[in-house]
């Protein structure tokens, strides 16, 4: 999560290339997230599993991301959401995605062009067994040459022994759209 929008774009270029001969087919992708065991850091609290999500879809030009390791951070039917503002109309869209479809649309583009994403700051509301975050973030590919900042707002649950993200939503920051004074 996102924040992931350009990424959203990219991953769906990779199944709906055009040309000036119109679309052509391509093959879909799927990333393998293997089952492994959650790390405790990374899901005990809810700081650590907000730590964890950024940390695993980041890194260089060619490295493989932590596919496994996401996956044991999202309740299997969770849910992301990239909210999409048309710079030209102010038409609103989103992009809602599983987690397996998050992975498959943005992984080549992720590990071709190098990608890291960090958390700014947040802000956590929690009642009882259930949490929401917000999240400020800044991401960039390896050359500098994509840069985003916007919020990321994970709501998350507990099951009694570990925090789980059961969804997470995000929109960029624009010249109409800041990142609120609380998340600078």
């Amino acid at each position: 999560m996102v924040k992931r929008a350009f990424w959203i774009f990219a991953g769906l270029l990779l199944f709906f290339p055009f040309s000036s001969a119109g679309p052509q087919t391509q093959k879909k992708v799927h990333v393998d997230r293997p089952v492994i065991p959650a790390r405790p850091e990374d899901v005990t609290t809810i700081e650590g599993i907000v730590k964890a999500s950024y940390e695993t879809i980041s890194g260089d030009v060619g490295v493989p991301r932590q596919w496994g390791r996401d996956r044991t951070l999202f309740d299997p039917n969770s849910r992301s959401v990239a909210i999409n503002v048309n710079a030209k109309t102010g038409a609103i869209t989103t992009a809602s995605m599983t987690e397996q479809e998050y992975a498959d649309r943005s992984d080549a583009s992720i590990v071709k062009d190098g990608f890291t994403e960090r958390e700014l700051k947040h802000v956590i509301h929690r009642f009882g067994n259930v949490a929401t975050v917000l999240s400020s973030y800044e991401n960039a590919t390896a050359d500098g040459k994509n840069k985003e900042r916007g919020v990321n707002i994970f709501q998350l649950y507990f099951d009694g022994q570990r925090w789980w993200i059961l969804s997470m939503v995000w929109d960029e920051e624009r010249p109409d759209n800041p990142i609120p004074a609380e998340l600078q």
